[in-house]
């Protein structure tokens, strides 16, 4: 296939001044030492998904996911080797990431430069593009044919899966530029974030790296804005390749299924309690979590629920239904294992992240009811995949969806100290992703 050529431009303004002080005081300092993964974090992969042999970081590809180092990087020039053991392999670094993964997706916002093995189309390479992903901005080096925020290389230089390419990456005050195997190709400038996390990918296929080192520049203090956000301290609960660290009865085989980084329920479980229940219990925490319901949308009446958390009721008292909404199916995260405390996911106007078991609850004070109604149906549309943030401290409970808060410090009357956390179906089909827990 003939060669993409563009021209580079030798030296780019933007980096002038730090290549000026590329100073031979700064020393090379390796990112993996070789012996074991100090230094990096499992974002949500597998326990085994990333290991150590023979002075190499193996990588299964399964699940789709990536791992990071402990700290943040600005300013920084980054060398690697890598080598794909499988023809059309897929892995990636991502440079100035985020500490977790986006919503719906098994990656963290950041620059991504390809680590891809015999794929090539008219907009994309196996040779080192450099790319935006999951609401990162940059301006590429060589305008995409598509108008993608994506720089395909100038040269095709990367060796076939088996051989080992050399990469040099360096990223300095919002411009990254990549050299494969000695020749720069391609990057792109006006990054945003310009700060953050380094990355390495699993995609599907295993794919070896070895000799990681790296050198850092002085800051160009970025704005706040232009930094990723520091790692909180989460932690996976799930693998993404079994039900390690959840409770399974029975019934549940077949129904709850890994899915890769998905975590999938058809609704059809004949358990008794029809929940998935972790085995480690909480007291305090914040839990992330992305789902989305994957029933078949059908337009129909639902029940109309006050912003005080009662049911509109005609005369006589019966619940009244609203105008035909789209329904895709009713689920529920349940907290510290009891079932009053489940956040409602579901379809009705009144939106997901209340919590059900306290407003519809005709015996609770009500000042509960109001404080536990969603303040704002923030849902997405049915089928796209939502994403909770759900702290708890003592029998207080905040609940953020999708960026708005939509229930604040309400109080959970009788709530257990500790318990499990639940992930539950109402009969219908749902997919859970970027579970992640933090405990206070």
């Amino acid at each position: 296939m003939t060669s993409l050529r563009f021209t580079i431009p030798f030296l780019w303004i933007s980096m002038l001044p730090l290549l000026a002080a590329d100073s031979s005081s700064t020393n090379w300092t390796p990112l993996f030492n070789g012996r074991d993964l100090s230094g990096w974090v499992n974002v949500n992969c597998a326990p085994n998904t990333f290991s150590v042999r023979d002075e190499m970081i193996i990588s299964t590809g399964v699940p789709t996911g990536v791992m990071r180092t402990d700290r943040q990087y600005e300013n920084f020039e980054l060398e690697l080797e890598y080598r794909h053991m499988k023809t059309g392999g897929n892995a990636g670094l991502f440079v100035w990431s985020d500490p977790i993964t986006s919503p719906g997706v098994p990656f963290a916002r950041s620059i991504e430069v390809q680590i891809l093995d015999g794929q090539n189309t008219d907009n994309y390479t196996s040779h080192g593009d450099v790319f935006a992903i999951h609401g990162a901005t940059f301006k590429p080096l060589h305008p995409h044919p598509g108008g993608w925020m994506r720089c395909l290389p100038s040269e095709r230089r990367a060796k076939p899966a088996g051989e080992w390419n050399h990469y040099r990456v360096t990223c300095s005050n919002g411009v990254v530029r990549l050299s494969v195997n000695g020749k720069e190709v391609s990057g792109g400038s006006d990054a945003k974030p310009r700060k953050g996390y380094i990355c390495l990918e699993s995609e599907g296929s295993e794919c070896h790296f070895r000799n990681l080192r790296i050198r850092e520049w002085p800051s160009t203090n970025p704005q706040p804005g232009d930094i990723a956000p520091l790692a909180q301290g989460f932690q996976p609960l799930y693998t993404g390749i079994d039900l390690h660290g959840w409770k399974l009865d029975p019934n549940h085989i077949g129904h709850w299924k890994t899915n890769d980084w998905i975590l999938a329920y058809d609704g059809e479980s004949t358990a008794t309690n029809k929940f998935l229940q972790s085995e480690k219990e909480y007291g305090d925490f914040v839990l992330i979590a992305d789902w989305r319901l994957t029933r078949k949308p059908q337009r129909r009446e639902l029940p109309v629920v006050r912003p005080d958390g009662t049911f509109l009721t005609d005369n006589r008292g019966v619940r009244m239904m609203g105008s035909p909404s789209i329904d895709a199916g009713n689920s529920a995260i349940y907290l510290r294992g009891d079932l009053a405390a489940q956040v409602a996911i579901w379809c009705w106007t009144v939106g997901s992240g209340g919590i059900s078991g306290y407003f519809t609850d005709t015996n609770q004070p009500p000042t509960i009811r109001k404080a536990t109604t969603p303040r704002v149906r923030a849902d997405l549309r049915a089928g796209e995949w939502n994403r909770f943030e759900i702290t708890l401290r003592g029998d207080r409970v905040t609940v953020v969806l999708n960026g708005n808060t939509v229930v604040q410090n309400a109080q959970l009357p009788g709530i257990r100290k500790r318990g499990p956390i639940g992930l539950g179906s109402h009969g219908d089909p749902i997919e859970f992703a970027n579970l992640f827990v933090k405990e206070l």
